[in-house]
């Protein structure tokens, strides 16, 4: 398990945890329409601590007593299983294979936390996402779990994650205040907004420290390696 990048579970007292406790609050409060039970995590570019990010909300929201699933999406380059300490296999071997779920669906350290890791990397990631079978995949499991949460790949390079997104219940935009224009994230916007993607917000990553009014505003600055 890659502690540095589990703060939430590392550190439960601090900025960045409190940070991931917010934004798990946030989700909660915009579900006020519809339920939310799928959550898919997008960035726009590789690199910019996506996967980072929806693994420590993971933690956080199995540490209020919901039951959740972490299912790695990003049959291209998977972080999950290095993340959560679990061997990769899962999604990939479920969408081919004529095994039952569970088979595949592993436990964590972290109570209330599984794990469905993506698997080897497939020929034709797109399509086993556009699949009845991942379809079918998601109804199932929102059966059992109180969240579902989709580590996707980058929006900008690939259709993966608008394909994936336009499944899930809502979608959260992770932007690298460093790196991105408005430009990359209005374009960010638009491929989700053409598949009909539930856009809940957006998370600023890499934000500078400032101190204003006796608030301090803490930013997250672990890249995916």
């Amino acid at each position: 398990m890659e502690e540095l990048n589990l703060i939430a579970n590392k550190d439960k007292k601090s900025p960045i945890a409190e940070a991931y406790r917010t934004l798990r609050t946030s989700i909660r409060f915009s579900g006020t329409d519809k339920e939310l039970k799928t959550i898919a995590v997008v960035s726009a570019l590789p690199g910019e601590g996506k996967s980072t990010t929806i693994s420590n909300l993971a933690v956080v929201i199995a540490q209020s007593g919901q039951r959740v699933l972490l299912m790695d999406c990003d049959l291209r380059k998977a972080r999950q299983h290095k993340i959560l300490g679990v061997k990769n296999i899962g999604l990939t071997n479920y969408l081919i294979s004529n095994d039952s779920v569970e088979r595949y669906i592993q436990d964590t350290e972290i109570e209330n936390l599984d794990v469905m890791a993506a698997g080897p990397v497939p020929p034709n990631p797109s399509e086993l996402l556009e699949s009845k079978k991942f379809k079918s995949l998601l109804e199932s499991v929102k059966e059992y779990y109180d969240y579902v949460l989709l580590d996707c790949t980058p929006v900008i390079p690939v259709a993966d994650a608008t394909i994936v997104a336009d499944q899930a219940d809502g979608v959260v935009i992770l932007l690298c205040v460093s790196t991105e224009t408005p430009k990359i994230a209005q374009e960010v916007k638009q491929k989700l907004q053409a598949v009909g993607a539930n856009i809940l917000g957006v998370v600023l990553n890499k934000v500078e420290i400032h101190h204003s009014y006796g608030y301090a505003y803490y930013y997250y600055g672990h890249e995916e390696k």
